[in-house]
């Protein structure tokens, strides 16, 4: 491992050089490609020569950070991440933070951008949030390039493709409702074959997901080149046929490049890729954590929603694709948030919360940890010690406190850590450092949950039953015919890919806590060759969000200074 400058954190709004930040973890400014002072994408260069020394490498420890089923309150999953790695830099550890790009659809929405918030986040904000330089862009436009030549050899018949096969949709990174479902092809011969297609969010794009997943700059071209574009009878027509993937992977060239930002206090943050952990695999890019991971004691990355979604996929499809595997895992939870499991409270975004949340109710929040110890239980049977993350607020009372500590000590926890990431950055965080530190001396054996050999329904009915808390698996007889097809042209030794509600273990976002004894039902199956899995539809969930009631973007304006305002 590489020595490192001195790093003291920064005050709280003093933005770094971004060379600065770079030279703290041993990156020289030949290892950057600048874009203005305090951002820039590593150099093509650099990444090739990591991604190629990537086994058997030395590298520092790494730690994955998860979260209970997410609440409308929010966890504080990125500001943990963020303050964790913060908090390392205190206790005198070289760290960095590796999280995902934000995208439009929530940052103008109502989640927010992802990018952490109060004491322990991202700088600079609005260029985090607002597009980073055109990433998100670029993988519109290579997904979009795919869908249009897919419509030309549909109209020109240049190539045999059965039109009911094609699933490739196009994308866009704002949420718009109106777009699920299209007619394309109006207006005569010329203008194409007509036929109903519709939008998904660029975040649940195949090529989003198969960018985070690739290896290098050449395992990316292959993956674009292995996209199913549709079927002749049985034979899978792959983009490689179409005599697209070539230019698709030119669009992508420098968003292959990972992003260094900097945290507020000024510590090095890795920020690449932006799949949605509840319609994709919900994690930052391989490439980042292997720029990382051997310049850095500890790399602290986030998967996306609860343990049973980005934290699963982790697990059982980046970690297959990486070769890499977590020394620990940290699992987010608040008081409040433990007590609405308890099915007792009424919470929906934009709505107040209801003042008996605030208010002292061990017995509450006894009821609502049964999905706190779920979710360690799910991360333990992957073979990581976990520590549970208790984002403080001011109303948690002593008593609760207790309750969670000795809940998640009997659920096998390896430790309990209360921080105050959020209103005290790294200097809140100190504790929980400590404990990740002590839990990655354990010792992990990570294991994934089913194997490859399994069939497609096996892996489903394991992920069910053993994460979600299903009795039994039902399949759609669309489900079933896509199965079929996908196995007899080869794909069922794929991992698959649960796309479901992030708002509760199962496919049905009512059911709060940790249900039991239900059908977990899927609708369909789609196929994602080039990312590398299947992609199986539960439940009622849409791969395009619609606009809130109350949008973010409402607020948002630009002073007469040019300064974005309103985005926190």
């Amino acid at each position: 491992m590489q020595r490192t400058v001195a790093l003291l954190p920064s005050p709280t709004g003093e933005l770094r050089d971004i060379r600065e930040v770079a030279a703290s973890i041993g990156l020289a400014e030949r290892d950057l490609d600048l874009h203005g002072r305090h951002r820039a994408k590593i150099a093509r260069d650099t990444v090739e020569a990591a991604c190629g020394t990537r086994v058997g490498h030395p590298r520092g420890k790494y730690v994955l950070v998860s979260a209970i089923t997410p609440t409308p309150l929010g966890e504080g999953k990125t500001v943990t991440a963020i303050g964790l790695s913060m908090g390392l830099w205190r206790r005198g550890r070289t760290a960095a933070v590796a999280i995902r790009e934000s995208t439009l659809g929530p940052t103008l929405g109502v989640k927010g951008g992802g990018a952490g918030g109060g004491a322990s986040h991202i700088v600079p904000l609005d260029e985090c949030l607002l597009g980073l330089g055109g990433d998100a862009h670029a993988v519109a436009n290579a997904n979009n390039l795919l869908a249009a030549f897919i419509d030309d050899v549909l109209m020109r018949r240049s190539i045999p493709i059965d039109p009911f096969t094609v699933q490739w949709r196009r994308v866009g990174d704002i949420s718009d409702r109106a777009l699920r479902r299209i007619v394309t092809g109006l207006g005569g011969h010329a203008n194409g074959v007509p036929r109903e297609t519709g939008f998904d969010i660029t975040a649940a794009s195949e090529v989003m997901a198969l960018l985070a997943l690739s290896l290098d700059g050449r395992d990316l071209r292959a993956r674009l080149g292995k996209i199913v574009a549709g079927f002749d009878g049985d034979r899978p027509v792959l983009a490689e046929e179409l005599r697209c993937a070539g230019a698709m992977a030119a669009l992508l060239r420098e968003a292959m490049q990972p992003n260094l930002m900097q945290t507020v206090e000024g510590t090095p943050a890795f920020i690449h890729t932006g799949p949605f952990g509840n319609i994709s695999h919900g994690n930052s890019s391989i490439i980042a954590d292997l720029v990382a991971l051997p310049r850095v004691e500890y790399l602290v990355t986030e998967a996306g929603f609860g343990a049973d979604m980005g934290a699963e996929k982790f697990f059982d499809i980046k970690c297959r694709a990486s070769g890499l595997a977590p020394d620990a895992a940290v699992l987010v939870a608040t008081v409040p948030g433990i007590k609405s499991h308890s099915g007792r409270y009424r919470l929906a975004e934009g709505r107040a919360v209801p003042a008996d949340l605030w208010r002292e109710n061990v017995p509450d929040l006894e009821t609502g940890a049964a999905n706190l110890t779920r979710q360690i239980r799910n991360l333990r049977a992957f073979g990581v010690p976990v520590v549970v993350a208790v984002n403080r607020y001011e109303t948690d009372s002593p008593a609760e406190l207790r309750a969670v500590r000795s809940l998640a000590a009997d659920a096998g926890a390896a430790a309990v850590a209360e921080h105050w990431g959020f209103a005290q950055g790294g200097a809140g965080c100190v504790g929980l450092a400590n404990a990740v530190e002590e839990a990655c001396r354990f010792g992990a054996a990570v294991r994934p949950l089913y194997r490859l050999e399994e069939s497609p329904e096996a892996k489903i009915m394991t992920l069910a039953t053993r994460l979600y808390g299903a009795a039994d698996v039902s399949f759609a007889p669309e489900a079933r015919r896509d199965l079929e097809r996908y196995i007899k042209a080869g794909y069922g030794g794929l991992p698959v890919c649960i796309a479901k509600t992030h708002l509760s273990l199962s496919h049905d976002p009512a059911l709060k806590g940790a249900p039991s004894g239900y059908t977990f039902p899927i609708r369909g199956v789609r196929l994602a060759a080039g990312a590398g899995y299947l992609y199986a539809l539960a439940g009622d969930i849409m791969t395009m969000p619609g606009q809130p009631s109350h949008p973010h973007a409402a607020q948002i304006d630009v002073d007469a200074a040019g300064r974005v305002t309103g985005l926190v």
